[in-house]
């Protein structure tokens, strides 16, 4: 036999067989209400397994899934797909992991982006320079120095971005149709795209809360995040299911007089949802000295709701921009809505020309809530203020009767 031949065929005997992993994920609707495009999490420290890739199905049917590392470590930390479910109704996933390979390619169903300006390029919407991280020191300002100010994501009904400055307000743009658009506009579309049914920016935020922006508290009104070490935004993950926007604020000081912290924030959306997942953890327990805010914007000509319980919304109209900026652009209608669940509630603020704001405290170093907005420009949302609420409080029960998952 051919040495070279017999040496191959040693080689291939003598490495080890990747032999995959195989979970059956049972996801279950408790409610008598059917759920579509439900996000569906499986951990997967405890599988044992440093998963490469993976395969999810359905009845032999394959499923898309998404595996991420949250942090950064090298290891897949979580695999998500998207479930459709009936009223009272059980259905099993198999989940096969394998630990060689690479993800399996699905179409996007969400975007993500963060880019320096080009000061070369002067077009707003063809910038060129992408990139992943962005850290900074304290006293340094990156507003200007990134595209659409700091990072960008998006699935086929809403769109967010996150200031890079000690506001770090979010802020939102709105859609005529359903689709991914960031990566043809970049926030902003041109008079052409516009004509052809783009989206644009649709809420003027300044330095209000925006919608859901988290700052600190000084006993009666919010702090801004001026008082940091080091700030950075890293976008975690691009999809094609979910899209995940980590800030992190090192050496935080959120109010005069308190001891600093280092404070983590993720901003999670997934395809199919209007919702977004705000989720802050702190490098330590904190007292109840540590107080901090957050809700929204007072949209001129708002009306608003709240059951008093942690949701609330607000449906109003107003200029998307500064004064200045106004030529070209029209005035906006918006719903916008936040849940957060009421363990973490210590008040829930009188609305002042500003905000319409919460006082919230963490419980065991974390933090967790929920914003979600319409456009009344879609051709598949919400157009009066009844209708949004209406929307808002059965969005609320669904996130309290939520689906199981059990591995």
């Amino acid at each position: 036999m051919n040495k070279t031949l017999f040496a191959g065929m040693w080689l291939l005997a003598s490495m080890p067989a990747f032999s995959p992993t195989t979970l059956q994920v049972k996801v279950s609707n408790n409610s008598k209400t059917p759920r579509s495009q439900v996000p569906v999490v499986v951990q997967l420290a405890s599988t044992g397994v440093e998963v490469k890739s993976a395969l999810v199905t359905l009845g032999g049917e394959e499923i898309p899934c998404q595996i991420d590392d949250l942090d950064q470590d090298g290891r897949a930390d979580e695999l998500c797909f998207i479930a459709d479910i009936g009223k009272k109704a059980t259905l099993s996933y198999q989940v096969t992991l394998y630990d060689n390979g690479h993800p399996r390619s699905y179409t996007p169903q969400v975007y993500a982006e963060m880019m320096l300006v080009n000061r070369k390029i002067k077009e707003t919407n063809k910038q060129d320079l992408y990139i992943s991280h962005l850290e900074v020191d304290k006293g340094v300002n990156p507003y200007w120095s990134l595209h659409h100010h700091g990072a960008a994501f998006e699935n086929d009904m809403v769109a967010y971005r996150i200031y890079f400055d000690h506001r770090q307000t979010v802020d939102i743009y709105g859609k005529y149709r359903k689709g991914l658009e960031l990566k043809d506009t970049q926030f902003y579309p041109d008079q052409q795209q516009k004509q052809a049914g783009y989206g644009d920016d649709v809420l003027w935020v300044g330095s209000t809360l925006g919608l859901g922006t988290l700052r600190g508290w000084d006993g009666k009104q919010p702090v801004m995040l001026q008082d940091v070490e080091k700030r950075s935004q890293r976008i975690v993950a691009r999809g094609p299911l979910r899209t995940i926007v980590e800030v992190k604020d090192m050496g935080y000081v959120p109010a005069p007089g308190l001891q600093p912290v280092d404070m983590t924030t993720r901003y999670t959306l997934y395809a199919g949802q209007r919702a977004c997942d705000v989720d802050v953890t702190f490098s330590r327990p904190l007292d109840n000295t540590y107080t901090f805010c957050t809700g929204f914007i007072n949209v001129k000509q708002s009306t608003e709701f709240s059951d008093h319980k942690g949701l609330r919304g607000c449906w109003g109209t107003d200029w998307p921009v500064s004064a200045k900026d106004s030529v070209g652009h029209k005035r906006e209608t918006v719903g916008l809505g936040i849940y957060i669940p009421e363990k973490f509630v210590v008040s829930e603020e009188p609305a002042n020309k500003d905000n319409y704001a919460f006082t919230v405290r963490p419980v065991d170093g974390r933090l967790h809530y929920k914003i979600t907005f319409c456009s009344d420009n879609e051709t598949f949302g919400y157009h009066t203020d009844k209708a949004w609420y209406a929307f808002l409080e059965s969005w609320k029960k669904e996130i309290i009767q939520s689906i199981t998952v059990s591995q």
